[in-house]
């Protein structure tokens, strides 16, 4: 099997895994796929609006349920949820809505989401506009980047499908360690 039919059959789930944790480097490079006709785009946006909204709720969950827990035993997280709570506390909505394009914080704003006096269904109804947002620019960055290299270099097409592959490979590796 080669590449291409990898991506073409596992690119969707690919998007949602990475989706899940913060996923803006899998999108990019699942809305490239998209330009070069490996993955409907349409369907690269669902899947990453369904993935980005379950990680974000979960991140929220952890922060509801365990948040202190879960500082206590990770303190280099402090500053970061420290900061995001600054965040929330000032401006939640716009916080919230913002979360999946403040790299840095992406993770902590969810977790300090939850941790605060935020209501639950106004996280979940931000959150899917959030997500709403999120998955077609950052897909549409990807997009356009396909575009602008085939117009640059033409098609490329060996070297293109080894590279999304290994970035691909890259990106979930560090996201596994991260999350381990």
């Amino acid at each position: 099997m080669d590449m291409s039919a990898l991506v073409a059959q596992y690119g969707l789930f690919a998007v949602f895994a990475g989706t899940l944790l913060e996923g803006e480097t899998v999108l990019a490079l699942a809305g490239y796929a998209a330009h070069r006709g490996y993955l409907d785009f349409a369907a690269v946006v669902a899947v990453a609006w369904v993935g980005g909204v379950a990680g974000d709720q979960f991140y929220f969950w952890l922060g509801r349920r365990h948040g202190r827990r879960l500082l206590a035993r990770r303190p280099a997280l402090a500053a970061r949820i420290a900061r995001a709570t600054g965040l929330i506390e000032r401006h939640p909505h716009a916080a919230i809505l913002a979360m999946r394009f403040l790299w840095g914080l992406r993770t902590a704003l969810p977790v300090a989401a939850g941790m605060s006096r935020v209501a639950g269904a106004r996280f979940v109804l931000l959150n899917l506009v959030s997500a709403a947002l999120w998955a077609p620019f950052v897909a549409g960055l990807g997009w356009m980047f396909g575009a602008a290299v085939t117009r640059a270099l033409g098609t490329l097409e060996h070297i293109e499908i080894a590279l999304v592959g290994l970035a691909l490979v890259v990106t979930l590796v560090f996201a596994w360690r991260r999350v381990r």
